[in-house]
Order: structure tokens, then C-alpha cells, then sequence
């Protein structure tokens, strides 16, 4: 009878740690760069993981156009652009495409290579990573594996450090 109560207890700890893992979010459960879809702002063209260039660490930025937030840490980066001219830098939004097209003109974002600015239309950021709040910070390394994340305004010295 001991070894019935023992066999259910074993299993219900089981059962309890094993959904432990499936209540983390998607990142940390697939530590490399998501599958998402972003449509492009000429929108018909749509940007994926397979169009990441090879063996190149990646920062995804995840942001909304009018936080201020946001504004500062694209002022920054680019101010820091020397420090990321090897990185390949995406810049995720969920907002209409008209926000974006307008926050791409402002910083001339089209005039670096290295940046990729796309609208996540079906949403699949905020669920995969579950942040709170933006700018959010997504970096990987050259071979797609997650290095770190951060929510809110990064230093850059702190960024460039997590690259190095």
C-alpha cells in the first residue's frame, strides 16, 4: 500500500515539474531567432529568418514608433553605428504600417545595410518573447543562438559589451 501512495506521489511530481517548462515562454524553451514573418514597408515584401545572413549575430529590437523610449534607443544605435556595422540589426513593430514607414523616414533607416525594419503583422513577438514593455532587446549570436534579452532602454556601452 506504501509503495501505491509513493508511485502517486512520484507521478504527480512528474506531472507538476514537467508543465513547469511548458509555463516558460517560447524563447527560453527555443533559445534561437524565431520564426517570425515581417512585412516589409513596401508591403508586399516579407523578411524571415531564412533571409538572415549567415554566420552574423543578430539584435532584434521590438518597437513601437511613437515610445519615447523607443526614439531614444534608435538615436543611440545609430549614434553607435560604428560598434554595429558587423551586426545585423531587425526592428520589429506590431503598429499600422504608416507608423512605421513614418519612424523609418525620421531616422533614415534605409541608408544602413544592416538594418531591417519590418511590421509583425500576425503578432507573434509579444507571444513568443512575453515582455512587458519596449524597447525590447533580443540578441543572438552568429550562429542564431540567444545570447540575452533586456526590456527597456539598453545602454549602448552594455549592448556592444553583450556582442563582444
Amino acid at each position: 500500500m506504501k509503495y501505491f501512495f509513493l508511485t502517486i506521489l512520484i507521478s504527480l511530481g512528474a506531472t507538476c515539474f514537467g508543465q513547469a517548462d511548458s509555463l516558460q515562454p517560447p524563447y527560453k524553451r527555443f533559445p534561437i531567432f524565431p520564426p517570425v514573418k515581417l512585412l516589409m514597408a513596401d508591403s508586399t515584401t516579407v523578411f524571415s529568418k531564412d533571409d538572415l545572413p549567415k554566420k552574423i549575430p543578430v539584435l532584434l529590437i521590438v518597437f513601437d514608433p511613437d515610445c519615447e523610449h523607443c526614439k531614444h534607443e534608435t538615436e543611440e544605435l545609430i549614434k553607435n553605428m560604428d560598434s554595429f556595422k558587423k551586426i545585423k540589426i531587425v526592428m520589429a513593430t506590431t503598429l499600422p504600417m504608416p507608423m512605421m514607414k513614418t519612424f523609418i523616414e525620421k531616422y533614415k533607416l534605409t541608408q544602413y545595410n544592416n538594418i531591417t525594419v519590418g511590421r509583425d503583422t500576425y503578432y507573434f513577438l509579444p507571444s513568443f518573447y512575453h515582455f512587458q514593455s519596449l524597447p525590447y532587446l533580443a540578441m543572438y549570436d552568429k550562429q542564431g543562438k540567444l545570447l540575452d534579452t533586456f526590456e527597456g532602454t539598453m545602454k549602448m556601452e552594455d549592448l556592444i559589451k553583450v556582442f563582444h
